[in-house]
This record gives structure tokens, C-alpha cells and sequence, in this order.
């Protein structure tokens, strides 16, 4: 999906929209299922495009973002090295101080509970840095 000046008048929703009807392979099935589990987990969430097409999830601040590569799904929390993740969903970005991620691969299967109880946690972790800072 191209990003330039057509892309800017389009919903961040359809682009998303766009982007798993594009990828039409196991990528998009994935990306599809995540972005279904994010919206259980919290139904209020919105929907953004950003940096030249990455599908970002945001609640009081970015929960987490969508990237596709050839191999991978990567689900990356913005503040995720400050969530607690006894289900251990994070496998990848796990080196540094403030995010982590998940790399989903073709065959991989999602818990999809501990996925949802993570996305909650993210929300609510921004909400109480929104409140803080207000």
C-alpha cells in the first residue's frame, strides 16, 4: 500500500482494510485476526496509519503497532517492557528498556486470552500515563 497524497484522505480503517485485502496470503490472515483481538480487548481503541503504512492500535497513546514483513507479523507495544507478560507472548524487540514484541511467524498459534489481557494492560498503562500528565 502506497502512502502519498491518495492515502492521506482515506480512514486509517480503511487503509488497515487495504492492507490485509493486499497482503492476500497468511500475512493478512494474521493481521485480520490480531486486529479483531485488539478491538475485543478494547472496543474503544482507534485505528491510525503511520510511518509510510504501519497500522498503529491507540488508546491514550500507541498500545501497539501492526508491521508485515516476508516472514513475520510484528506486533510491537510501545511500552510493553513495562507490562507484565506471565504468558510470555513477547519473543522478539526484548533487549531494550521500553518496548517488546511479538513476531508471529505462518504456523504460529496466538494465545489468544493472554493476547487480549496484554492489549488491556497496554490501554490501561496509558491511561494512567494520560491521567498523570493532565
Amino acid at each position: 500500500m502506497k502512502n502519498d497524497a491518495t492515502t492521506s484522505s482515506v480512514s486509517p480503517s480503511r487503509l488497515i482494510d487495504a492492507r490485509i485485502k493486499e497482503l492476500d496470503d497468511w500475512r493478512g490472515k494474521t493481521l485480520a485476526h490480531v486486529r479483531a483481538l485488539i478491538k475485543q480487548a478494547v472496543p474503544e481503541v482507534v485505528e491510525q496509519w503511520k510511518w509510510r503504512g504501519v497500522p498503529v492500535w491507540e488508546h491514550d497513546g500507541i498500545i501497539c503497532t501492526g508491521e508485515t514483513y516476508k516472514s513475520a507479523v510484528k506486533l510491537t507495544f510501545a511500552n510493553g517492557a513495562s507490562l507484565a507478560d506471565p504468558s510470555r507472548l513477547f519473543n522478539a524487540s526484548l533487549e531494550g528498556n521500553t518496548r517488546r514484541a511479538i513476531d508471529l511467524h505462518e504456523d504460529d498459534e496466538l494465545d489468544e486470552e493472554a493476547f487480549k489481557t496484554l492489549i488491556q494492560a497496554a490501554a490501561e498503562l496509558n491511561g494512567r500515563k494520560a491521567r498523570k500528565k493532565a
